[in-house]
């Protein structure tokens, strides 16, 4: 039996409607576990970093990349306190225009 979540896209529409326009927008998704979420956004956005605590959500994500989006997304195996951190330390700490999370808490 195949589980279908959000088959009737409410989660993206909702997304998409609080967020608006991510046209020329870098996304930071914070907790973006397999890449659920993401592949709805992504090829959207101008970029978004992912970031998940969990190795097998991280690697599952990368493993399903879909075609055309592996230069717009980018995931870290790296929690976001740990990413916190590290941000300071670069010569040039990246800079988004949104922070999204859903199920995170």
């Amino acid at each position: 039996m195949t589980i279908s979540l959000d088959p009737e896209q409410t989660e993206t529409a909702i997304l998409l409607d609080f967020t608006g326009d991510l046209a020329g927008r870098r996304v930071l998704e914070i907790g973006s576990g397999d890449g659920r979420l993401t592949w709805r956004y992504a090829h959207l956005a101008e970029s978004v970093v992912g970031i998940e605590p969990s190795l097998e959500k991280f690697n599952q994500a990368i493993n399903d990349i879909p075609p055309g989006l592996e230069n717009k997304v980018a995931f870290q195996n790296i929690s976001l306190e740990e990413f916190s951190a590290n941000l300071h330390s670069l010569p040039e700490p990246e800079l988004f225009d949104l922070a999204i999370l859903s199920w995170s808490l």
